[in-house]
């Protein structure tokens, strides 16, 4: 049956006849489905071009969903026999799951958004049992490198919801632009959001394109993408970066930076990849500034966890800023390490005042972590253990396995071909869970997610090229109960069944990397990457200089 992510229990009845779905067949809903309902008959009634309708009250349906309980909130059963298809959910994003099988078990087809001519739809008599492996199945998009105007960002969130993910880590803010409208400060977007032109390649290149790029998201764009996301079940986390990654906030207003070293006025939007020097001044009034920002973040955003960036922060700036110095001093701090601790354990406890939760990139870890943050563990395994020891809750996505901006093969054919290969077989023997960490330590790693950079990615064509089909291994690794032994895992039985998923992939419009490779219109001659020196660690850690 094919079915990616492998679910926890699969029983196919050879004997029995299949399902058939008709023009006359209905949806039956039980008390608390509705919704679920609503969604399952809009998506298969585009496809089918059948009506679907509801069932009459007391009545069976050809397609009849429940609530059960007894059952996790996102665990599903789902029973397939001649006369229905029964979906049964712990809650309604259980429900959504079990929707999201059956339009696997109906064929490619099914995710189309009109009627194919001459298509059936028969299902399979089966038995589905199926339970996440973790809480948090996410992708991070960057939208600051190169911006993703809202109706793909939506196109992508139903890409998630196909594959049972869960978490869109919204990457918002950063040197290169900054994408979220805040009316306290209009300037953020007005400056920060627009860039005169960007590098052509990789960091340490030349080239300009000397084109202007930017955008932003209106409030109300924000809020109809959290909404539309949360009618998917998948939670929107957004990022705002701070104290580095904060060129483009600093263009739009030069107090914010180092202003007794730099001439931050003369600043514009950054135009170079990679990690700017220009980082935020650790004064009071950045904090209120940023406490201001985030205000009305939070009125956007529901998420019980708000990212708040927290890596790649140079200390230059503050080391020869006097102002920075006597900061230190003033708070009795050690040095600049502790000084951006305290910048990020400031925003923890203003965090948690409000019921939300910081998570940061593990670099929050140096200083002293803040006592109530989560860590997103990107520079390998060692944060996250060193996390998860210490009892903080940990997201697994370290760079070396699953940055989806990586290149898929060896050759120059690769388009903008940076970082280390990382292959479709590579992402899906990929474990969040490293053998390090065993028991409670463990049971702290809440999560995994794959992060998307778009540097090299200026078109919804590019960030599909690079997402898929690894996207699709990484969900059955955040989902499916593998052997955490990646050696042990069926590669061979993973393949064949991506083999039938590529069709479903065709009828979505992802246009992924095929198995044999790019195709002509993602050679970009000329425009190629400096791959990194060095293949990770025995630790999973960066060995590249």
């Amino acid at each position: 049956m094919d079915l990616i992510p492998a679910p926890s229990h699969v029983q196919a009845r050879t004997d029995a006849p299949p399902f058939v779905l008709h023009a006359g067949s209905r949806i039956a809903a039980a008390p608390g489905t509705g919704a679920a309902a609503r969604r399952l008959r809009a998506e298969l009634s585009a496809a089918t071009g059948f009506d679907l309708d509801p069932a009459a009250a007391g009545q069976d349906g050809d397609l009849a969903l429940a609530l059960d309980p007894e059952l996790g909130a996102e665990e599903y059963r789902l029973s397939a026999a001649a006369d229905a298809v029964r979906l049964t959910g712990g809650s309604a994003a259980g429900l959504a799951h079990a929707a999201q099988t059956l339009r696997q078990l109906l064929g490619p087809a099914a995710y189309r958004s009109a009627p194919l001519p001459g298509a059936s739809w028969t299902v399979p008599a089966v038995e589905v049992r199926d339970a996440p492996r973790f809480g948090w199945r996410g992708a991070m998009l960057d939208v600051s490198r190169h911006f993703m105007p809202k109706a793909g960002v939506l196109r992508f969130i139903d890409q998630l919801a196909a594959h049972k993910l869960n978490v869109l880590h919204f990457h918002l803010t950063d040197d290169q632009g900054w994408r979220i409208e805040v009316k306290r400060y209009p300037k953020l977007t007005e400056v920060g959001g627009w860039r005169e032109r960007s590098m052509v390649g990789y960091r340490a290149g030349k080239r300009r394109d000397d084109q202007p790029h930017g955008g932003y998201y209106t409030q109300d764009d924000l809020r109809e993408i959290v909404a539309y996301a949360a009618a998917r079940h998948i939670t929107v986390v957004p990022e705002v970066d701070l104290p580095g990654h904060n060129q483009a906030a600093i263009a739009a207003y030069p107090e914010l930076g180092n202003t007794d070293v730099v001439d931050t006025a003369a600043l514009g939007t950054w135009t170079d990849w990679g990690v700017s020097e220009n980082i935020l001044n650790p004064s009071e009034a950045t904090l209120r500034f940023y406490e201001h920002v985030l205000e009305e973040v939070l009125e956007i955003f529901p998420s019980t966890f708000v990212h708040l960036g927290g890596d790649e922060c140079p200390k230059d700036q503050w080391k020869q800023s006097p102002a920075a110095q006597a900061r230190i001093a003033e708070l009795g701090l050690e040095d600049e390490f502790e000084l951006q601790s305290h910048v990020i354990r400031h925003f923890d406890r203003w965090l948690a005042e409000r019921g939300r939760r910081l998570i940061g990139w593990d670099e929050i870890l140096e200083g002293g972590l803040a006592p109530g943050a989560a860590v997103s563990s990107w520079r390998g395994y060692l944060g996250g253990i060193a996390a998860a020891n210490a009892g903080h809750d940990v997201v697994m996505c370290p760079e070396q396995h699953v940055y989806l901006d990586h290149r898929q093969a060896d050759g120059e054919d690769e388009p903008v071909p940076v970082g280390w290969v990382r292959t479709l077989e590579d992402v899906y023997r990929f474990e969040p869970v490293p053998p390090q960490l065993d028991g409670d330590a463990a049971a702290h790693v809440i999560g995994t997610q794959a992060n998307i950079w778009t540097e090299f990615m200026d078109t919804g064509r590019d960030v599909d090229y690079k997402a898929f089909p690894r996207l699709a291994a990484f969900a059955e690794v955040a989902w499916s109960d593998l052997p955490r032994d990646p050696a042990a895992r069926d590669w061979a039985g993973f393949e064949r069944r991506m083999a039938g998923h590529y069709p479903r992939l065709d009828a979505l419009g992802i246009e992924y990397r095929r198995p044999e490779g790019p195709r002509p219109w993602q050679r970009k001659p000329g425009v190629v990457g400096r791959p990194l020196a060095g293949p990770p660690g025995p630790s999973g850690e960066n060995t590249a200089p």
